[in-house]
């Protein structure tokens, strides 16, 4: 039953969604490397019972598992760890890995692709869960137990830092929380959907296909980009920027048809690509390195269940509407996000 497989994995953010905020305050009071560590025994665990467990069920248990390992160990859970150790330094760090993470999709596809003839789905499952335990894990042994206490460290920041407005804080947060989860709904929704979409414009599997494909090097590009002219701009102006990039690309390709799929895709790519450093970066920006693991964690808690969710619930739309009545609504929802970014200004 193919929504039973697909379902699995919506399951598994819906459970990662769940358990980020607790996350979050493990890696608050104990430091990041225990609870990487563990992510990559959890992960590892998941992978094996894919590989091990027969039929459906075994699926659906070895997705239950992984999701648990991604709330561990996703973005959020390592832009926390990052936090952690390097306090309001920590925006070049999380650029650095998000800027290599861009690279997954190219190394792990074609890794899959050729371990897949040899090994079967299940073997593929069992070698990268070894990867897992004989590549990663070592190396997140190596990180700091926790927070060394220098000048750009996050015990010296929160020792100067002063205390911000509560009203100021729960306003921020929130307006915050529904840029990223608006986008998330963006991005659940035509990631599954891209190439049906583009389809739907007139454009053959071919070229709709070869136009998606470019969404991974423009991610990367994004980044580059935050990365090097970005890097002297607060992360608020960043963000701003990158969330201006989708509504301008669907703009540019309602008005201009299937001549606009590669500069939509391209533009698309790159506002993705800056809103995952904007992630880690804005909140660390915004209030400071003082618990901002916890406050990582509650954020993630809507993005992922936006994630889970937007893939299945948008897809009556996607089979109901035209396509550009589709990219239309992209567009006016990546507005709305950018009107949640609008009021927001450094603390006072």
């Amino acid at each position: 039953d193919p929504a039973l497989v697909y379902g699995a994995f919506s399951v598994a953010l819906l459970l990662s969604g769940l358990c980020a905020p607790r996350v979050g305050r493990a890696i608050d009071r104990r430091g990041g490397r225990p609870v990487l560590t563990l992510s990559v025994l959890v992960l590892a665990a998941g992978l094996a019972l894919l590989g091990l467990l027969p039929g459906l069920w075994g699926w659906v248990v070895g997705w239950v598992v992984l999701g648990f390992g991604m709330a561990l160990g996703l973005y959020e859970a390592a832009f926390a760890t990052l936090g952690v150790l390097y306090g309001r330094a920590a925006r070049r760090p999380i650029t650095l890995v998000t800027l290599l993470a861009g690279f997954a999709s190219t190394v792990g596809w074609p890794a899959s692709a050729a371990l897949v003839p040899l090994l079967g789905w299940r073997g593929t499952c069992l070698a990268y869960a070894a990867v897992l335990l004989l590549v990663v894990l070592p190396l997140y042994r190596l990180l700091p137990a926790a927070a060394a206490p220098t000048a750009t460290g996050g015990a010296a920041a929160e020792a100067i830092d002063p205390p911000l407005p509560a009203a100021w804080v729960r306003r921020s947060f929130l307006l915050l929380a529904a840029f990223f989860t608006i986008r998330s709904v963006i991005s659940g929704m035509l990631s599954v959907h891209l190439i049906a979409v583009l389809g739907g414009l007139g454009l053959s599997v071919a070229a709709a296909v070869a136009a998606a494909s470019l969404m991974g090097p423009s991610q990367v590009g994004g980044r580059l980009l935050e990365f090097t002219l970005g890097r002297a701009a607060h992360p608020l102006t960043a963000a701003r920027l990158g969330a201006a990039l989708l509504p301008a690309g669907a703009l540019l390709l309602v008005l201009a048809g299937p001549a606009a799929a590669v500069p939509f895709v391209l533009l698309y790519g790159a506002s993705n690509g800056i809103l995952t450093i904007s992630r880690g970066a804005l909140p660390l920006a915004l209030f400071g390195p003082k618990g901002y693991p916890v406050l990582m964690g509650r954020l993630a808690l809507p993005i992922l269940l936006a994630q889970a969710g937007a893939p299945t619930l948008s897809a009556p739309l996607v089979a109901s509407l035209p396509a550009v009545a589709v990219l239309g609504l992209a567009g006016l929802l990546a507005l709305a996000a950018m009107a949640c970014l609008l009021p927001l200004r450094r603390a006072p």
